[in-house]
């Protein structure tokens, strides 16, 4: 028995597992007509291709969290022995997260209602949280940590291409979406810290120049670490930037009163939004407001706790790592996000109600643009931005691994490469693109879904064997249902990038 000795061996974490939780399913293999192969002792070259992919895939896991193994195989670029503390998980798993999405929440409250809001909120918590469980499950019933790999094991190579692709396309689409942040906003910020008027011809007041600067002195530095866990200090200090900018918003909601400045060449036009106007409602928070806009606040929210590539590499190297604990890991950390996203908007919303605009920092900057403590948030939120872009990195850089070089020993210089080729790319992105999140929003559109409920689901009805849970069984069902939201959220989100490209069209075509 061999080859099932080696599969108990695959298990994730050989001092770390629950009783019954990975050892009686890593002996069986998800897709039904490979059980019978799969139990049948084998010798390594009369593998057929397909098993000796598997068993390379699985190496790393096997040789990753065993203790006292003396038979070391040969290290592998996933070979991490998983010395991540639980808090410093959290920290990582919480950063990956955590995006400038948060900037947008107040004005999706604004269009949703207060009370509308919170219950699409904790849906699409709670449908996060059951995602990563299908992730975990499947993680464990194969020993696999890979997303690619688990794309490989449910549906061969085109499901592992399917899945490397996707993380791909939507971790570069939000690496470019946090530089343009960098590209936009950092500019503005030194220009009001220097107090100039408009935007001189020195660099330092260049966006193009301000986004390489940014990118390799401090993103390609944290991007060349070889393990993910050592960016969990840099993770922390970046959601304590964002815990600075809920605590700002919340002592705002007290200093700002209902009515709005509006800054524009020097001279000062009063937006009257208080509770004076006629009908005296525009300072009345709304429960629940159903509008134009309020479909297109849907996608927002579903895709607030986008952080499924990052689960899996976060799992390999998390100490004493079990299915249960990684579990743990992401609902504290999707809790504490579900609180700071509420609150964020709450009070967000109750300054300046209907008058708060899509960006948030935006809104406060009417008032006064160099108003202290909105700079410091700023340069707050861009310093959170800046310290993700290396966790959202590291999926992508794993996944091109994954699909290129699936059977390579961890190479330094290959690691570098491919991180500098990554921000290269970005960095051109970002400069000569200026119109390019439109595209990333299609991507964003089809990916996003794909990462966060439709490929978890198939990839759980097809690797669990239907000997364990039958496809009428009542866990695949609910996969399945969770399959259909995905497809139901990617419909949904195309047709609004559409109708809102339609309009812009005609307004453009009409001089509006």
């Amino acid at each position: 028995m061999e080859y099932i000795q080696d599969n108990v061996n695959a298990i994730p974490n050989g001092k770390g597992h629950e009783p019954g939780e990975e050892i009686t399913a890593s002996a069986k293999s998800p897709p039904a007509e490979d059980c019978e192969k799969e139990t049948v002792p084998i010798n390594a070259q009369n593998a057929s291709p397909q098993r000796t992919e598997n068993t390379e895939a699985n190496l790393p896991e096997s040789q990753d969290f065993l203790s006292g193994t003396e038979d070391k195989k040969m290290t592998r670029f996933t070979d991490f022995e998983g010395k991540t503390s639980f808090g410093m998980s959290v920290f990582n798993l919480g950063n990956a997260i955590m995006g400038s999405g948060i900037l947008g929440l107040a004005y999706a409250m604004a269009n949703t209602g207060v009370v509308l809001f919170l219950i699409l909120l904790t849906v699409v918590a709670v449908l996060s949280s059951y995602s990563i469980h299908l992730l975990l499950k499947s993680s464990g019933i194969v020993g696999i940590r890979a997303y690619e790999q688990l794309g490989y094991r449910a549906f061969g190579t085109p499901g592992k291409m399917a899945a490397g692709i996707a993380i791909t396309l939507q971790n570069i689409g939000a690496m470019s979406s946090y530089l343009y942040i960098v590209k936009y906003e950092f500019p503005l910020v030194i220009q009001a810290f220097l107090k100039v008027d408009n935007l001189a011809g020195d660099w330092y007041l260049n966006g193009n120049y301000l986004v390489i600067f940014v990118s390799v002195a401090v993103i390609l530095p944290l991007a060349l670490m070889k393990q993910l866990g050592y960016l969990g200090y840099t993770s922390g200090f970046s959601l304590s930037c964002m815990v600075f900018f809920l605590i700002s918003v919340i002592y705002k909601k007290f200093s700002v009163s209902c009515s709005l400045v509006k800054f524009d060449n020097g001279t000062v036009t009063r937006l009257n939004v208080s509770a004076m106007d006629p009908g005296g409602e525009n300072c009345i928070p709304k429960m629940a407001n159903l509008n134009s806009q309020t479909a297109y606040t849907i996608p927002i929210l579903a895709f607030a706790f986008v952080c499924h590539p990052e689960v899996l590499p976060i799992y390999t190297e998390l100490r004493n790592a079990t299915k249960k604990k990684m579990q743990h890991v992401a609902n504290i950390s999707i809790a504490i996000m579900y609180c700071m996203y509420f609150l964020a908007a709450l009070f967000g919303y109750l300054t300046f109600y209907g008058a708060v605009e899509a960006e948030l920092l935006h809104t406060y900057s009417r008032i006064d643009p160099y108003d202290t403590l909105i700079l410091c948030v700023r340069v707050a939120v861009l310093t959170a931005v800046t310290l993700t872009v290396p966790i959202v990195l590291f999926p992508v850089r794993r996944a091109i691994q994954q699909m290129m070089f699936p059977n390579k020993t961890f190479y330094w210089p290959r690691h570098i490469a491919i991180a500098l080729i990554l921000l290269t790319f970005i960095n051109l992105l970002v400069i000569f693109a200026p119109n390019i999140l439109g595209i990333f929003g299609v991507i964003g559109a089809t990916s996003a879904p794909c990462l966060i409920f439709i490929f978890p689901a198939i990839f759980y009805i097809r690797i669990v064997p239907k000997e364990e849970e039958p496809l009428c069984s009542v866990p695949k069902i609910l996969a399945a249902c969770f399959a259909g939201i995905g497809f139901l959220f990617m419909i949904m989100s195309l047709s609004f990038i559409i109708i809102d490209w339609t309009s812009n069209t005609n307004k453009a075509s009409t001089g509006h």
